[in-house]
């Protein structure tokens, strides 16, 4: 099997991908990468269009909340034009509004929300205890051996973050998934990325669309694709909550508390290996059967 783009030459790829061109003070470019992909990654344009609001920020204030919607589907064959609006810049938060557009249209509008870091009162819930090593579950690769029928899917794009499922993964054949109310996987950037903790936010919300909209059909024992289920994400949000690095291990715990109207809601925590929470996530995702 020919192998994709995997470690540390997917996470330059990916380190690429989110370098923008600077067109003027609140105008970028970005691209995309060329997979053979019908539409752009959710999680990539709203990487790009996060650290398009970034660079018109102080870098002492980080981000520590975004929330955007999915307007239209990107083509991955085009550049993809962001551009920033200050909407405020205060003593302590500064907000931008970050547009995608190609074609002269909107795919996707995010509203992100920078602090200066300061101390205040501090508390989480606990992580699960009760989940195996990322070392001890098995890999992307591991996976695909055992369905080698889904090689098409690995194949599709480069390998830059290390996904393992605790459970069993969403794109199985039918009838191969148990129903579990709860989803763990599993996560990391597959190399080094550098300090800028601008870089490590974007590529967390990178990876926090990867696998969040599988909490839904989890709760079902549902898969995607023939037998299953077709989607695609409607809005995101995500909250930062202490500092951490995207190229270590960290938890994603996500749940589905609600399906209907062929909707459906997820969301996640994420922990360190040593259980701090670093980060919550929300997503809304359009969700349809489809024929075998």
């Amino acid at each position: 099997m020919t192998l994709p783009l995997q470690g540390q030459a997917a996470v330059d790829q990916l380190l690429d991908l989110l370098d923008l061109e600077q067109v003027d003070a609140a105008s970028f470019r970005g691209e995309s990468p060329q997979t053979g992909a019908q539409r752009v990654f959710g999680g990539q344009v709203a990487g790009q269009a996060l650290v398009a609001a970034g660079r018109t920020v102080e870098p002492e204030r980080q981000v520590h909340s975004l929330h955007g919607y999915f307007v239209r589907p990107g083509d991955p064959t085009e550049p993809i034009t962001f551009t920033v609006e200050t909407i405020r810049d205060g003593r302590s938060f500064s907000v931008r509004r970050s547009t995608a557009q190609q074609h002269g249209k909107t795919i996707f509008f995010m509203s992100a929300s920078f602090q200066t870091p300061e101390t205040g009162l501090d508390h989480f819930s606990p992580a699960p205890t009760d989940v195996p090593a990322p070392e001890d579950v098995p890999t992307m690769l591991d996976w695909v051996s055992r369905y080698p029928d889904r090689r098409s899917l690995f194949k599709a794009s480069p390998q830059a973050v290390d996904v393992r499922y605790v459970g069993v993964p969403g794109w199985v054949p039918p009838g191969d998934r148990d129903a579990q109310a709860q989803q763990r996987v599993w996560m990391r950037i597959n190399g080094k990325l550098p300090d800028d903790p601008l870089i490590h936010a974007c590529a967390l919300v990178y990876a926090s669309d990867m696998s969040l909209l599988d909490a839904v059909l989890s709760t079902h024992g549902e898969v995607w694709g023939p037998g299953g289920v077709i989607g695609a994400s409607l809005d995101h949000a995500v909250w930062m909550h202490r500092p951490f690095r995207a190229d270590e291990w960290f938890l994603y715990d996500s749940e589905s508390p609600s399906a209907s109207g062929a909707r459906g809601l997820a969301n996640g925590r994420m922990f360190t290996r040593d259980g701090r929470h670093i980060a919550s996530a929300v997503q809304e995702g359009l969700l349809r059967r489809v024929g075998g």
